[in-house]
């Protein structure tokens, strides 16, 4: 996605040599532009892009603001997914932060950000 050379399947060892609990586990990772995407466990399917530096920052900065929302049980996932599609614009098949640009995980920031000002249940007041 950055630089345009191949990212090599490899462990976590490779990638997180700090996290002896990611050693086992596959990623993908262009050493060029240090660019990341882990894998779907026991598969080497991708959770996702590519993601250098900058972007896995903004992807961990949307979980953070977004997972809150289903994780306090107040949402199912899949509930809170389909909001989240609903607000950003999108279809739901196309709302999963692992696949967002820079762009889009900073409007996920904004809207649940919003969000904490009103429960995701409470619908946008019309002006008057």
């Amino acid at each position: 996605d950055y630089c345009g050379k191949a990212a090599g399947l490899v462990t976590g060892r490779e990638v997180y040599p700090h996290r002896h609990d990611l050693f086992a586990k596959k990623f993908y990772h262009c050493l060029p532009c240090n660019a990341v995407v882990g894998c779907h466990e026991g598969t080497e399917n991708p959770l996702g892009r590519l993601a250098n530096p900058e972007l896995r920052r903004a992807k961990m900065e949307a979980h953070a603001f977004f997972d809150p929302i289903w994780k306090s049980k107040s949402k199912k996932r899949g509930s809170a997914y389909a909001w989240l599609a609903d607000q950003l614009g999108i279809a739901k098949t196309e709302c999963h932060i692992g696949m967002f640009d820079v762009d889009m995980c900073n409007r996920v920031v904004e809207v649940c950000r919003n969000a904490g000002r009103r429960t995701p249940e409470q619908p946008e007041r019309e002006a008057e």
